[in-house]
């Protein structure tokens, strides 16, 4: 899927209790930079006040490190972000922080909320004001109303008022709380580095500064961190919501080293490729993966079939998911710019080529076309995931009903617009049972059409921003 402009939601990360908690955080965020390459920050407690600095770009371009000197203190949030609502610019950075009655909170939040709209307008009414057009600051103006006695009370009882995708980290001048919706949409894992707590989107981000895993924070709860212990409150109480994590972070969106949803993703990638070479089997010479996406389902499907694996593209990672093409006349040169064929492997050749999935097809397209004139024989094109026909509301944008390849063609006609001999996509059923988890446990919306929730505001990323300027 690399190339088609479909972004990564964003990455969260937080520390307790750690002499240079603004170091650690920085590493988390770069273990985390898959998740979002727009904009990073980091917001700082050294049990008094609260230190921030976030700027636009990756995050070593985003918080140099001799910015971290001014970030006192021995508590840390930090974020790494994709606008999945809002635009791209500064005042959208997180952590996002404010001085309210009670003191000063910051908040970093990954997912998408889908009854913002009603929330904010609800707020501004009451007198809120929004520095933002993003959907992450109403979590902010609920846990600054004056009704509540203190921020653990705030945070526990505002995320009732919210519907749809949302793992936090929240910080105020002695407390870290991590928090996961009810459905348990995005990941958030909790760990310990010695004497210090850690939180993260995925456990990668661990496995860098040298923490120990210790557990998923449990959909619908809210673990608070501070001099007292670590305790969790349950919100939503015993009736509780089924989940309905997202299996696009299995597909493609968590990095292959990560433990997610109690699985290893790599691991749920091979066992894709290899249900996907059961249900639809090529005669050819050769699997290649589309990098590095792909990587893991080719390996499986090469396994299971029993046909030769090799490295038919290479790819330049010194080109970011943000590159812009100056000209129109570059644009054509943007998949080639990216990724090529080494002729000399794919030459005469009957190729399976296998990605993780195609959204709108361009992309897909432009691939087969460079193994066409590499002198590939035969391309056959295999998906590790099934197609994908609705929106995503939750944090990933996917584009709309209309853009969607496979919403809008048969599986022929997609076969003919990618110029490919074959095209099989894994069933539901196949993406599913390659995790441990049962079908149940997972959003497929993307896939199927059912959304976990109401989704009250439609899709569109800029629908704060829209209201602002009207």
């Amino acid at each position: 899927m690399s190339g088609e402009n479909i972004k990564e939601f964003c990455g969260v990360f937080g520390i307790y209790n750690h002499p240079q908690a603004a170091y650690v955080t920085q590493l988390g965020l770069f273990a985390l930079q898959h998740r979002g390459e727009e904009a990073a920050g980091i917001c700082t407690s050294d049990g008094n006040d609260l230190y921030i600095y976030k700027s636009m770009g990756l995050v070593g371009d985003a918080l140099p490190t001799e910015r971290l000197a001014n970030l006192k203190g021995h508590i840390a949030i930090g974020h790494t972000r994709y606008s999945t609502t809002g635009s791209s610019k500064l005042i959208n950075a997180q952590p996002y922080r404010v001085d309210y009655s009670r003191g000063q909170v910051a908040v970093a939040h990954n997912g998408n909320l889908v009854n913002a709209q009603l929330l904010r307008s609800e707020l501004e009414a009451y007198g809120s004001i929004f520095g933002s057009t993003m959907d992450s600051e109403i979590f902010v103006h609920l846990i600054a109303k004056p009704s509540y006695r203190n921020c653990e009370e705030a945070v526990v009882e505002s995320v009732k008022r919210v519907e749809g995708a949302y793992s936090l980290v929240i910080l105020n001048e002695t407390q870290l709380i991590g928090v996961r919706d009810p459905y348990g949409f995005r990941p958030l894992c909790f760990g310990k580095l010695g004497e210090s707590y850690v939180l993260a989107s995925e456990s990668c981000a661990f496995d860098l500064i040298e923490a120990e895993y210790i557990r998923d924070v449990e959909p619908g709860e809210v673990i608070v961190i501070d001099e007292k212990g670590v305790r969790s409150h349950f919100p939503f109480g015993e009736s509780k919501r089924r989940k309905a994590q997202c299996i696009f972070e299995h597909v493609y969106f968590s990095r292959p080293d990560s433990l997610v949803f109690g699985d290893t993703v790599g691991l749920v990638r091979e066992k894709m490729g290899m249900n996907l070479a059961k249900e639809h089997p090529a005669n050819a010479d050769l699997v290649i993966p589309v990098p590095d996406s792909g990587n893991f389902a080719a390996m499986g499907f090469s396994k299971a079939s029993g046909i030769s694996l090799g490295h038919g593209f290479t790819r330049n990672h010194y080109i970011g998911r943000t590159f812009i093409n100056p000209v129109q006349e570059a644009r054509s040169f943007k998949v080639k710019i990216k990724i090529n064929p080494i002729r000399k492997v794919v030459e005469g050749k009957r190729i399976v080529v296998v990605d993780d999935s195609i959204v709108r097809g361009n992309t897909a397209k432009s691939r087969v076309s460079l193994l066409r004139r590499a002198g590939a024989r035969e391309v056959h094109m295999r998906i590790s995931c099934p197609p994908h026909i609705s929106p995503c509301y939750y944090g990933i944008d996917f584009p709309s009903k209309e853009e969607l390849l496979a919403c809008n063609k048969s599986m022929e006609e997609i076969k003919k617009f990618l110029d490919v001999d074959s095209l099989g996509y894994l069933s539901l059923e196949g993406m599913l049972a390659a995790t441990s988890k049962g079908p149940h446990e997972f959003c497929t919306a993307c896939f199927t059409g059912n959304y976990p929730t109401e989704i009250p505001d439609g899709g569109d990323k800029f629908k704060l921003e829209k209201k602002r300027k009207r």
